[in-house]
């Protein structure tokens, strides 16, 4: 399973408003709404709730929000991209940058497992960060991640 596969340009925002987690949250939500029968207040819920078991904000300015919910039918990831950084409760207290969004149904075994795996491994990359925090649009984001996701 790869990613380009599972990310929909519709949702990737290319410059977050928010400045801190429950905003980037909610709009990363709205984004990811559009592509699935589930509402935005659902998915927010879904993702505050696994941030209350621990923060997804994994540290060196990324953060991978995620979830289960049973109306959502596959595997989906979105992406944001803050400029500014968002106050998250990152693991190294430092703002985040950087999000992979990725919800999948409640009864999903471990495909979601090697999707955060990977994320993990662009994310290990530095010059697909770097790509990424110099991307201005949501068509350069997306070409960045399909570009690099050939290389699984």
């Amino acid at each position: 399973m790869r990613i380009s596969q599972l990310l929909n340009k519709s949702s990737i925002i290319a410059n977050l408003d928010a400045l801190d987690k429950k905003g980037a949250i909610d709009e990363l939500a709205t984004a990811i709404s559009a592509i699935t029968k589930a509402s935005t207040k659902e998915i927010a819920a879904v993702l505050m709730d696994r941030e209350q078991l621990g923060s997804t904000g994994i540290g060196g300015g990324i953060a991978i929000p995620h979830g289960k919910l049973n109306l959502v039918g596959s595997i989906l990831v979105g992406f944001g991209l803050s400029k500014k950084g968002v106050e998250y409760d990152s693991l190294d207290n430092k703002p985040v940058y950087i999000f992979f969004l990725l919800l999948t149904s409640e009864n999903s075994t471990g495909d979601h497992l090697k999707v955060l795996a990977q994320i993990s491994k662009l994310l290990k990359k530095e010059q697909f960060k770097k790509g990424l925090m110099a991307a201005d649009s949501v068509d350069e984001i997306y070409d960045i991640i399909m570009e690099q996701d050939e290389d699984f």
